[in-house]
């Protein structure tokens, strides 16, 4: 290990740790972590920063002739029969950071409930959005996106269609409902809920079937990916054998909160780039997810004030706020000469 590794390996462990501080007390993110950490080999943020970062940087095309980047998510709560912010949140600035670090245009695959939330978040990102594919990719600063049915033949053909289009470079799924192995869906207290939730499993499968790199983040085992752990959240999550999700990741992030794993990942992507504003600040983190909020997205609870799995938007904030400190730091004081002195001691040679 040299002193670039030692300080990509300390902001991977930072970020990860800081996706999953419990303020509640809840435990599941300490249960998940280990065994998605077994999985990845590494940091789990770093890790899928790096295979993002790997696939988009290398494409030096114009815009209108780069792949897109699919963005899975939505998961719609049982009570009120809305989408919850947590997905839709860390999705719409995971976007903003595509855009920015690699110019390429995201397009969201998204339940049809979660269409208000993208446009109205969308100018606070600086972006534009398109339910035109190709008009986003023929203009700057945009992102567009496309709906999928929670009726299973609709889905079909809608999933049919969409893959008629040029494959996209990657598949970011973000607390995007999964379904079981017998294609059901569950909340996390293992009700059905399958009539509410868009039937994106087939688009999932079929790209990566395609060679699409798959990408996911979940904090329970209901979320589409999570069957990477299948057997860990069978054997220690709550009603895990009847929720866990049979469609599995190439790259998992579990977290406290999804949004906190895709904000971890943004950080990272911020590192590898040497660009803090890549990560967006605490003011863009509240000005979306009140957008999110005013367009009928609720928090975990059923309100629609702002907050996220029951945090509120303070504490939002303040989770932003470390992991883009952590990596600002990280960028303003690269490979310190001290840092030699650290690695002769042999300590890192065994991470």
């Amino acid at each position: 290990m040299n002193a670039r590794e030692l300080s990509k390996y300390n902001v991977g462990e930072n970020l990860d740790q800081l996706m999953n501080l419990d303020p509640r007390g809840y435990g599941v993110c300490r249960i998940l972590y280990p065994a998605a950490r077994k999985a990845m080999g590494s940091s789990l943020c770093m890790k899928t920063a790096e295979a993002l970062h790997a696939i988009l940087s290398q494409d030096k095309r114009l815009k209108s002739e780069k792949a897109p980047v699919y963005i899975m998510t939505g998961f719609v709560l049982k009570e009120h029969e809305c989408p919850e912010t947590d997905g839709i949140t860390g999705a719409l600035l995971l976007a903003r950071a595509l855009v920015v670090a690699y110019g390429v245009t995201p397009v969201f695959v998204i339940p049809k409930k979660c269409v208000p939330a993208v446009t109205a978040a969308a100018p606070h990102l600086g972006l534009h959005a398109y339910s035109d594919v190709k008009k986003a990719e023929s203009v700057s600063l945009s992102l567009a996106y496309i709906t999928i049915s929670e009726d299973a033949q609709k889905a079909a053909a809608e999933t049919e269609a969409i893959l008629k289009m040029p494959k996209p470079a990657a598949l970011f799924c973000t607390e995007s409902a999964g379904a079981n192995a017998k294609g059901v869906y569950h909340n996390a207290v293992g009700a059905d809920i399958t009539s509410l939730e868009a039937k994106s499993d087939g688009l999932f499968n079929a790209l990566k079937k395609a060679g699409v790199p798959v990408f996911a983040v979940g904090d329970l085992g209901n979320e589409m990916g999570m069957g990477l752990i299948k057997r860990h959240v069978e054997k220690y999550i709550p009603n895990g054998k009847e929720i866990i999700a049979a469609t599995s990741a190439d790259y998992l992030v579990t977290a406290t909160v999804s949004d906190w794993g895709v904000y971890a990942v943004i950080a990272a992507l911020a590192y590898l780039n040497g660009k803090i504003e890549i990560m967006h600040d605490e003011q863009m983190e509240e000005a979306v997810l009140r957008a999110c909020c005013l367009s009928g997205m609720v928090d975990m609870t059923g309100s629609l004030l702002p907050a996220i799995d029951g945090f509120s938007v303070d504490i939002e904030k303040q989770i932003v706020a470390l992991m883009r400190s952590t990596v600002e730091y990280a960028i303003a004081y690269p490979q310190n000469k001290w840092f030699d002195g650290v690695l002769e001691k042999g300590f890192y040679g065994k991470c």
